[in-house]
């Protein structure tokens, strides 16, 4: 056997172990796992790439323990049986038997989801969100009122439970959820990812879904953000495989079941394509708003928060063209250029070859004024033929403002990120299913 064959041989074995694993075959599951380590001990022996070995040698590890943990298991279950006892079924991490078992299983379960999902509180305002007034009064709907005001919701009058933000990438979706959980400041804030919620063991993904909204009932009002929900909650179709249609149908279940209460929850989801979410997570996004490009507005206020306390030479009529110009882009194509024009004085430090003395206010302490060296041409009065690297101390040299020929050249160099195609199935798709925001 080569040793190619050899590697996939051993992915097969572990496939059907696997298999037999989730139903409850633990014996034949034994046997399958310890014949798939054969093969790739087998094949990390003659392989001569390292770094390929080494992953094999941590699926070795890994397969080892769970055939570990089965094996204790069904020892522990035959030993329950002589003295009149029940087996039950193992758990992801080998236990099973007693309830002492599975709260420890729930335990590890709670722990690996405190590492991976964020809890926290970012330090972002409505403010600080151009345009967007519309998914903003929603948000403040279905959050902030009814933490503030609960007496309003009652008699029938509930919060929404589930709201859904779709529209191109960099738009804002994930800002807004960090605006909501900062302005939220009595509720808890978890973000979580697909990736967060998967796991390579069977049975184990659809517990953590369900320990994630258990933890969150716990902590309520919280606010759960999946950012790119479609990823965990894409159409359901025949080529999909078991354990991905079971964990969409206990995401299903936590948000919308018989027996579910998710008073004072919040489920946040973002997308980029919304048309890729199964029909049933949609209708459990009660609230499914666009998140369109920004308008002019928008855009010029966009420019004005991401120069911040840049220096700048840039005037009233500058920040309206520069939002005039910018149409397409998102506000993140926004942000990238405005980066790459706060970088212009910095480059422009780097090649010059003169410095003239200027007085500015102390960079410590700005009531006090102090005298900087800053670029200039080599015919302006006071110039001297010095470099950047000329200069005993650093901090005395000052970098020249940024000015609109800066930001005209940026955004020549920079392009839009989103395409005119996304933007025509965003819409078709906002027709049909979505509100503006």
């Amino acid at each position: 056997m080569s040793n190619n064959n050899s590697y996939q041989k051993g992915i097969e074995l572990v496939k059907e172990a696997a298999a037999k694993d989730g139903a409850e075959e633990y014996e034949t599951a034994i046997k399958l796992y310890l014949q798939a380590l054969e093969h790739f001990m087998h094949f990390i022996k003659y392989d001569k790439n390292e770094r390929t070995k080494k992953t094999v040698r941590e699926k070795i590890v890994a397969y080892l323990k769970r055939a570990e943990q089965l094996k204790k298991f069904v020892a522990d279950r035959e030993e329950a049986k002589k003295k009149g006892g029940k087996g039950k079924k193992a758990t992801a991490s080998g236990g099973g038997g007693d309830d002492d078992e599975e709260d420890s299983d729930t335990k590890q379960l709670r722990h690996m989801l405190e590492q991976v999902v964020k809890v926290e509180q970012p330090n972002v305002h409505w403010d600080d969100v151009a345009g967007l007034d519309v998914v903003k009064g929603q948000l403040k709907e279905a959050v902030i009122m009814p933490l503030r005001m609960p007496h309003l919701f009652t008699n029938g009058r509930s919060p929404w439970a589930g709201i859904l933000m779709f529209g191109p990438p960099g738009t804002g979706k994930s800002f807004l959820a960090k605006a909501v959980a900062t302005e939220a400041n009595d509720s808890t804030f978890m973000a979580a990812s697909s990736a967060d919620l998967v796991s390579k063991w069977q049975g184990q993904s659809e517990r953590l879904v369900k320990e994630l909204f258990k933890m969150a009932r716990e902590k309520s009002p919280c606010i759960i953000f999946v950012d790119e929900v479609d990823s965990l909650c894409g159409a359901r179709g025949e080529g999909e495989s078991e354990s991905s249609r079971r964990i969409k149908t206990e995401f299903l279940v936590q948000m919308q079941g018989v027996g579910s209460d998710n008073k004072g929850l919040l489920v946040l989801g973002a997308t980029n394509i919304p048309w890729q979410l199964d029909n049933a997570i949609r209708r459990r996004f009660e609230k499914r708003v666009y998140i369109p490009l920004p308008d002019i507005v928008a855009r010029t206020k966009i420019f004005q928060l991401n120069m911040g306390k840049i220096r700048h030479k840039l005037t009233e009529n500058d920040w309206k063209e520069l939002g005039r110009d910018s149409e397409g882009r998102s506000g993140a194509d926004i942000t990238v250029l405005c980066k790459d024009a706060i970088m212009a004085p910095i480059r422009k430090l780097q090649s010059a070859t003169h410095f003239c003395p200027v007085e500015a206010p102390d960079r410590e302490n700005p009531e006090v004024t102090r005298q900087y060296m800053t670029p200039c041409s080599p015919g302006q009065a006071g110039a001297q033929e010095m470099n950047w690297l000329s200069f005993e101390d650093p901090k005395s040299i000052m970098e020249g403002d940024v000015d609109m020929n800066d930001m005209r050249r940026c955004m020549k160099n920079n392009k839009a990120t989103v395409s005119p195609d996304d933007l025509i199935e965003l819409d078709k798709w906002a027709e049909q299913f979505g509100q503006e925001g």
